[in-house]
């Protein structure tokens, strides 16, 4: 790529970003035509990808982008190819719709413009996921998924319901991108690429190492939960607590889709095993049939569409998993179809809701008359949900079931599997898209009538775009679904599904679907009522037992912390000299570095036993110290033996440092214990003071031997003669000490000025809190303060 268009794209993955940024302040000036003011800045991140769609057509796959902390590997680059340009594609384009639809629904709401901020932050988060090359990168855009999610989806904040769903999703989403941190660490590990083109360089390095199982079920648990696979489904239901363009835009091209796009990025390095062939096809499968049946039971039209994504999502990694020909593109195209129907489905519910004031299916009807354009959306939705010409579902559906006839036993299961699963989302389809508008009309909450052009804009774009694709099949085949298969298979794909039918097998398998959906929807009410009746005798599911989760963490997070926060100064310094003691001794023992017992030096002269003497001396009258102030001076001895020692050992700088630090030490310790009432006196018994010692000489021995058994290393020179050679030639300093401490680690030596002005300040606030409380209240005892 040239600078130019490196450029370009850069800026088309900034500006969701930007838009973020200027959100508040567009609609602070421009009001009501803010919603189309910022729908240019995705449409321009849309022209720019659509400008690479040749070029990606033709075979190429662009990188481009910037170093941004070398060090650890991270660089801001950039892979587009048929996957990640025709997922850009989508994210930008039904973004720009999304940016105009949430300027209707949202209009009025006092947090407009900070919804929109979230829902920018949630398009650059999730186009970021999609074009990053760098693993790590890769990773950063899917946890900034999650926390925007989390944003979106608690965004009523004071509804109850809105908070646990986004809390689900975050401890969901977020639990397994912390799988997925560990797997792209091990993948790096296993092969030492850092970056996805690095990557499928490798071949098969990270099938044939033995650590493919370990990295194979983390990145699983990545996928997974972002995609909502069974068992971890029950999140994506709940967040419809979310306003109606978040549910829209999640659901169609963002966030649930990230962990499909993760299976079909991994497939040509990570696929072809049998652990790939097994595992996704068999929770894909498990995620279709139970999505489907649990909305069958339900009556909010978001609801029914919510779980039909789930089962969407499970059919989507289904065929990513399936071991037979044609697999991708049939994955592909469901993927492209279910984004453009989705999409539209999700919106007129949302457009139905925002007119009539209710969502529920049973209270719906005849608004056919009253909302044609809606109703016009809807039904295109719901024939290209359901599979029929002329619209890309077709195509999608037909490519599915091309694929699962030229497999095994095993594939013809799963075909199975995949006939029930599109009947039923067929007959809730057009649950949604076409019953609330038919048959008789009902009273509605408010009075129906067609809403405003920035809600049914999106809805007819997507139906129109879905009916084109189908229309012009080839183009759409050579420039979109063909080169997106290629890079989900890792070779050179072509796609020949068109809206004229083919007679055979996969026809007759179209015509059985559509046969057992009419059924099926013609039997809709008394299909909910058996399903409602199944599900309630089989009690609680995974939903629930989040619940239970939660409350078992915060019941064991409240003991952990009673145990080791008990609230008593005393424990903690205990516990922690015990590990300082632990972690020496045992280190040293463990990894056999005990020292050598050193003799006595030639130069040892007695003026260093005098004060080795005098040493001893202090600390003995530290034990035997009758009061606590009499102790705090006394300890200042050893202190000042070490300063002399350094002294005569031919370190005066050392020797001034040591002096200074040992007399402020003992005189703000005399202060501040003049100032606490404290009884003067040591009260603890004799087995306490013995464990207490223990303790202490423990620790003493443990940095003994340690520093016996530094000396006894031998002493490398390097930082000597580095320090020596470029203190006065860089710093200009004769004294090395100063130098290094002044200039070679100034910043350490800032923060070392900075945490002891910190706690001097909080030892003075301490004591003016101390000083103002014993005016008022009696004076504590020892075990009170303690």
């Amino acid at each position: 790529m040239t600078a130019n268009e490196t450029a370009l794209v850069l800026l088309a993955l900034c500006l969701p970003f930007l838009g973020a940024v200027l959100s508040p302040i567009v609609y602070r000036i421009f009001k009501s035509y803010a919603p189309w003011l910022l729908a240019l800045l995705p449409l321009f991140s849309l022209i720019q990808f659509v400008r690479l769609v040749p070029q990606i057509a033709d075979g190429a796959a662009l990188t481009g982008g910037y170093d941004w902390v070398p060090s650890l590997g991270l660089r801001f680059s950039f892979l587009l190819d048929g996957l990640s340009l025709t997922f850009a594609i989508l994210i930008t384009g039904i973004g720009t719709l999304i940016v105009l639809y949430s300027g209707g629904y949202m209009k009025g709401h006092p947090q407009q413009a900070r919804f929109l901020s979230f829902m920018f932050m949630f398009m650059g988060a999730m186009l970021g996921i999609v074009v990053s090359d760098g693993l790590l990168m890769l990773f950063v855009f899917w946890e900034l998924t999650s926390i925007t999610s989390f944003l979106l989806i608690g965004f009523d904040n004071e509804k109850a319901a809105s908070r646990r769903a986004a809390l689900q999703a975050l401890v969901v989403t977020g639990g397994g991108g912390l799988a997925l941190l560990a797997g792209v660490l091990l993948i790096q590990h296993i092969t030492g690429a850092t970056s996805l083109s690095a990557l499928f360089e490798t071949g098969n390095v990270l099938r044939d190492s033995p650590l493919y199982l370990a990295a194979f079920i983390l990145v699983l648990g990545g996928a997974f939960t972002k995609s909502a696979q069974f068992p971890f489904h029950f999140w994506l239901p709940n967040a419809m607590e979310a306003p109606t363009p978040v549910s829209a835009y999640l659901h169609s091209a963002t966030m649930v889709k990230a962990g499909v796009y993760l299976l079909m990025r991994l497939n040509p390095v990570m696929g072809d095993t049998a652990a790939w062939s097994t595992v996704l096809p068999v929770f894909g499968a498990a995620t279709l049939i139970v999505g489907t049946l649990l909305a069958i039971r339900q009556t909010d039209l978001k609801l029914m569409l919510a779980y039909t994504t789930v089962s969407s999502l499970g059919l989507m990694v289904m065929m990513t998993g399936m071991d037979v020909p044609h697999a991708a593109e049939g994955a592909v195209l469901y993927l492209i179809a279910h984004s453009l129907f989705k999409g539209g489905l999700f919106m007129v519910a949302g457009l139905v809701d925002h007119e009539t004031g209710t969502r529920d299916l049973t209270k719906l009807g005849g608004l056919a008359k009253a909302m044609p354009i809606t109703f016009a959306a809807g039904l295109a939705g719901a024939v290209s949900m359901g599979g029929l010409p002329p619209f890309v579902g077709f195509l999608a559906k037909e490519g599915l079931y091309e694929a699962l006839i030229a497999g095994s036993l095993f594939a013809t299961i799963f075909l199975v599997i995949a006939i029930i699963g599109n009947a039923l989302m067929f007959a809730i389809g057009f649950g949604v898209g076409l019953k609330p508008f038919i048959g008789a009309k009902t009273e509605t909450p408010k009075h129906a009538h067609e809403g405003p052009a920035l809600m049914w804009i999106g809805p007819v774009a997507l139906g129109l775009t879905a009916f084109l694709a189908a229309f012009f099949s080839h183009y759409f085949n050579t420039h979109f679904s063909g080169p997106m298969a290629s890079a989900v298979a890792g070779e050179e794909v072509e796609i020949h599904l068109s809206l004229i039918p083919h007679i055979g097998l996969p026809l007759g398998l179209s015509m059985l679907t559509v046969a057992i959906a009419l059924v099926i929807y013609w039997k809709l009410d008394a299909a909910r009522a058996a399903m409602a009746g199944l599900l309630s005798r089989l009690g609680p599911g995974p939903d629930s037992w989040f619940d239970s989760f939660m409350r078992g963490i915060v019941r064991l997070s409240f003991r952990v912390t009673q145990t080791v926060q008990p609230g008593r100064l005393e424990f903690y310094i205990t516990a922690t000299f015990c590990i300082i003691a632990a972690v020496l001794l045992v280190s040293l023992v463990s990894f056999g570095e005990m020292p050598e017992w050193p003799g006595l030096p030639d130069d040892v002269h007695i003026s260093h036993w005098v004060i080795l003497g005098l040493a001893v001396v202090g600390l003995v009258a530290v034990i035997t110290a009758h009061n606590r102030l009499t102790a705090i001076v006394t300890l200042g001895i050893q202190g000042f033996c070490v300063a002399v020692l350094f002294l005569l050992l031919g370190a005066p700088d050392l020797s001034f440092t040591q002096f200074m630090v040992e007399t402020l030490s003992v005189v703000i310790l005399t202060l501040v214990m003049t100032r606490l009432n404290l009884v003067p006196s040591d009260h603890r018994a004799l087995g306490q003071k013995l464990f207490d010692g223990s303790i202490a000489a423990l620790c003493g021995l443990g940095f003994a031997l340690l520093l016996m058994r530094t000396i006894q290393v031998p002493f490398n020179d390097e930082l000597t003669v580095f320090f020596n050679t470029y203190s006065r030639v860089i710093a200009h300093g004769q004294n090395v000490v100063n130098v290094i401490i002044v200039d070679f680690r100034g910043t350490d030596t800032l923060g070392e000025i900075g945490v002891v002005m910190i706690t001097g300040l909080a030892i003075l606030a301490l004591i003016r809190v101390r000083a103002g409380k014993t005016k008022t209240q009696p004076v504590a005892t020892e075990e009170q303060a303690r």
